[in-house]
């Protein structure tokens, strides 16, 4: 056990050494212009702002499901799913607030519930493959703390002029390489079985792939969607693959 918790341990010092040893990562401000910027209805950039619907709309379903199948076998179990739904819903109003006005102020909206949504989720699979009294009551909101004083110090140093993502960097994209190798390390599992988690990772890196390529893929569908309005809804469908998990995992728990 204590092997197992020093490989991610060691992982996420490596991880945070790379990054304290890299020049400090401010917001371009190239960031916020982005290619699809019709208005419809008398809605600024359109297609950013209605494709947060799908966030919001799982988010509510995943609450609903939640407390109303009864999905856990303990209340414990529920913790973690309960604050990353609530977080994916927020996911969606912030960023339809960032994408109606988008500035490095109002992306501090977007991206503070997205914190939530990664440490919750991480702090999910932890309770489920290693320890879940400690991940829920010690880890879970340490975890979140953790998650929103990366966006509130990157918030900061905005502000004093020396813009600093690299906090922000590990707490997305850290959970992300450490997922797959918990799932290695600790097999044993509930409610997380490797095949849908994969599948959830994959549609999130099918997400960044669309928001990085915006230009391109709006071009290629001669304007009919940006790469931005995809990835938004690529990552909906990550919290579906989510949601689709823990109700197959209720179902394989009756049989």
């Amino acid at each position: 056990m204590f092997y197992k918790l020093g490989v991610i341990i060691g992982l996420l010092i490596i991880s945070a050494a790379c990054l304290y040893f890299i020049p400090p990562i401010p917001q371009w401000n190239s960031y916020h212009q982005f290619p699809d910027n019709r208005t419809f209805f008398s809605i600024t950039n359109f297609a950013n702002v209605t494709s947060n619907i799908g966030f919001v709309a799982v988010g509510f379903f995943g609450l609903f499901t939640i407390f109303s199948k009864k999905l856990f076998n303990q209340k414990l179990d529920l913790i973690p799913y309960a604050v990353f739904f609530s977080s994916i819903i927020l996911v969606g109003v912030g960023s339809a607030y960032y994408h109606l006005n988008p500035t490095t102020e109002t992306l501090f909206w977007d991206r503070l519930p997205m914190s939530i949504s990664f440490m919750s989720f991480f702090a999910a699979i932890i309770c489920d493959r290693i320890n879940k009294i400690t991940g829920t009551y010690v880890l879970l909101p340490t975890l979140i703390l953790a998650g929103i004083y990366s966006v509130i110090h990157w918030q900061q140093t905005e502000i004093s002029g020396e813009g600093d993502l690299r906090l922000y960097v590990l707490v997305q994209y850290f959970p992300m390489f450490a997922i797959p190798i918990i799932m290695l390390l600790f097999p044993r599992y509930k409610y997380t079985p490797p095949v849908p988690i994969y599948w959830a990772l994959a549609w999130y890196l099918i997400a960044k792939l669309f928001e990085y390529f915006d230009l391109d893929i709006l071009n290629l569908l001669s304007n009919f969607s940006s790469g931005h309005t995809l990835k938004h809804i690529a990552a909906t469908v990550t919290v579906i693959c989510i949601l689709k998990m823990l109700i197959n995992s209720k179902k394989l728990q009756k049989m």
